[in-house]
């Protein structure tokens, strides 16, 4: 993409922020463009924050019936999918889905409940409790 080409359609998503892209300026080499957003993106992020919260939003009800740790809750409040909290983490896909069950999460000791608290960025105490609802 050239420069003079890099979008510029003011994008909510933004909230008044510019991002730095790279682009082809006119003697062909490239450089640093801010652009105000490009609402094809904006639309993306929209529709991604929107499948986040109605995961949140059904990961509350297995919460509530007892089929599910509150972690599970959780990780999709952040906008997180089991590949990244097991990346943020560092812990394995199979031990990260066994805490989602309510028996082993009430067992699990203090440094692997900060591991969670750390990658969340919420207090344990947080991530041990549901909230009365999704926001």
């Amino acid at each position: 993409m050239r420069a003079d080409e890099v979008p510029q359609d003011k994008s909510s998503t933004y909230a008044g922020h510019k991002k730095l892209l790279y682009a082809q300026g006119q003697d062909g080499e490239y450089q640093g463009v801010q652009s105000t957003g490009w609402e094809v993106e904006a639309t993306a992020t929209r529709d991604a924050v929107a499948q986040f919260e109605l995961w949140a939003q059904e990961a509350h009800a297995e919460v509530l019936a007892g089929r599910k740790s509150p972690l599970y809750f959780h990780m999709y409040d952040c906008r997180m999918d089991l590949p990244l909290l097991c990346q943020l983490t560092g812990l394995w896909r199979w031990r990260v889905m066994r805490h989602f069950n309510p028996r082993h999460f009430a067992r699990l000791s203090d440094s692997v409940l900060q591991r969670y608290a750390e990658a969340m960025d919420r207090p344990i105490e947080q991530i041990q409790s549901l909230p009365d609802k999704p926001e």
